[in-house]
């Protein structure tokens, strides 16, 4: 198993870790990760990282709820058992679309939801019973963490994190 270092930066504050996301990107350094207590708005972006695409999945899993509703009542309620239910004939599905309206609404939001959270789940490689990836419990709490591979220059990366705010640095070695 190949070990290589990585340098963990601990921030307080997450004005700080923000404005130091910036100064470490415009020197040109790779982050690995960042580790945060609470989603902080922005950081995506200072990150560098693209636009999700989860939206997109989710309105494909709506159209295939909507899709599997009207199947699915047309078969039931007028190709397999038609029932005349006060007073509505069961001729076509046409005709009694009115009635199956929250149905097929009920299916579109509950297939977008589910779908959404397992495809979530999956991209992140969030697996039931997994062990967490936390390299610093602390996170969880009121810390922020830096995460930035180290490549033969310690020094320099160490003195540009304390410049930028960091209360606590040290390098690890991570194992892929």
């Amino acid at each position: 198993m190949e070990a290589s270092k990585v340098i963990h930066a601990i921030y307080t504050d997450d004005d700080v870790l923000m404005s130091a996301v910036k100064k470490v990107k415009a020197e040109r350094y790779h982050i690995e990760e960042i580790y945060t207590p609470f989603p902080v708005h922005g950081l995506d972006k200072a990150m560098g990282l693209e636009p999700t695409r989860i939206a997109i999945a989710s309105f494909m899993y709506g159209v295939v709820g909507l899709i599997v509703s009207i199947v699915m009542m047309n078969y039931i309620m007028i190709q397999d058992w038609p029932q005349n239910i006060g007073g509505k004939p069961s001729f076509s599905y046409i005709e009694n679309m009115p009635a199956f309206v929250p149905i097929m609404f009920e299916l579109t939001v509950f297939f977008a939801a589910h779908l959404m959270v397992i495809t979530f789940y999956l991209r992140s490689r969030m697996w039931p019973f997994k062990k967490a990836e936390n390299p610093d419990p602390r996170t969880t709490d009121d810390h922020f963490l830096m995460e930035i591979a180290v490549d033969g220059n310690e020094e320099q990366l160490e003195s540009l994190l304390k410049e930028t705010g960091a209360v606590e640095i040290n390098i690890v070695d991570k194992a892929h």
